[in-house]
């Protein structure tokens, strides 16, 4: 008689402002997914406040784990493993989430499972459809934009990064000096689908022969365009500021991928990240992409888990649970944790 196993992955994610505690089925199916955000505590100082975030990480954790086994109706009996990211991100915040987990884990006698963040943000695409390998990601946030080559599931090679600001660090930036509450991506998003591109701002390394970003020039030509003009008493139309401004960001980003895609030959490209739930990148990234190379798909990380979840982390720890990845007792929080580079590539 055949039987089906239900494997039940209870996930941690605590790398940064969000404290999330998830109940993942099978790798592909969300049970739950708590997600507590600490938003309106930072917006105050204009970004996050990393011992404002570790405070509320305590806060918040305890309750996490409860209301992710009430909603998803399991019992700790009944998991299957522990997973947690433990880098890269705020160290303080990642050692609430690291410590919770190993507390359940050894208290329940469960295995316990390391999961790199960054990995979390490219297995949320599980959720739209199977990862097939060799793949290409797109990983754009607030901390990191890089393009990352996977031969095969769980290996990670960077092959592009940032030489500076991340993306989604010079739209906060870039955001602060129109006075867009942090964080700013999703209504400059908004003002940029109403303005039109007539700053026509810098498009940094787009034709450099490697894959990697600067935003740096960028946040810079904005600042300076929007404080030459308060000198002398101009007033610059917001909506085709941000027009401009995401018109370079998005320009370089889907130029450099596109040329990735067009040197490694792959079958999806993964947009993910919590710049991933910008529109126009998607949009131009779906328009462009078939036009270029018809036979990558591209695979986008579903909105609501673009930022930062344990749903995504859950996904990541069943691919390793089956690959015989686990921590012991001695896990510790890795904030600077990152994949390694591709032979050949790193500048």
């Amino acid at each position: 008689m055949e039987t089906n196993e239900r494997e039940l992955i209870l996930a941690f994610e605590t790398s940064c402002d969000e404290t999330s505690v998830a109940v993942v089925e099978n790798g592909n199916r969300i049970l739950s997914n708590f997600v507590a955000t600490q938003i309106k505590s930072h917006q105050r100082f204009g970004g996050v406040v990393p011992e404002v975030a570790s405070r509320h990480h305590i806060e918040e954790i305890t309750i996490g784990i409860q209301k992710a086994l009430i909603e998803a109706q399991v019992t700790p009996a009944e998991l299957t493993a522990v997973a947690v990211t433990y880098g890269p991100g705020l160290v303080g915040s990642l050692l609430i989430g690291v410590t919770a987990a190993k507390t359940f884990a050894f208290a329940h006698e469960l295995p316990l499972i390391p999961v790199n963040h960054m990995a979390g943000h490219i297995y949320a695409a599980r959720y739209v459809e199977p990862l097939v390998f060799p793949l290409l990601a797109l990983l754009v946030s607030g901390g990191h934009t890089q393009i990352v080559y996977m031969k095969a599931a769980n290996e990670f090679e960077i092959i592009g990064d940032t030489r500076d600001d991340a993306a989604g660090e010079a739209y906060d930036k870039v955001g602060r000096v129109l006075g867009i509450a942090y964080p700013a991506g999703k209504e400059l998003d908004r003002l940029a689908h109403l303005g039109q591109d007539t700053f026509k701002f810098p498009r940094a390394m787009i034709h450099e022969a490697n894959y990697d970003f600067s935003f740096s020039g960028l946040k810079s030509a904005f600042i300076n365009t929007v404080h030459n003009a308060d000198q002398r008493g101009e007033t610059l139309n917001r909506e085709n500021l941000a027009a401009s401004f995401q018109a370079s960001v998005v320009d370089v980003l889907v130029g450099k991928v596109i040329a990735a895609v067009q040197r490694y030959p792959v079958q999806q490209l993964v947009l993910a990240g919590g710049v991933a739930a910008n529109h126009g990148l998607r949009e131009a990234l779906s328009e462009q992409l078939p036009k270029v190379v018809p036979n990558t798909r591209l695979v986008a990380a579903p909105l609501a888990l673009c930022g930062d979840n344990a749903a995504m982390v859950g996904a990541a720890a069943h691919v390793a649970l089956a690959q015989g990845v686990r921590a012991d007792m001695t896990l510790n929080a890795d904030p600077s944790l990152e994949f390694p580079w591709a032979a050949g590539v790193e500048a």
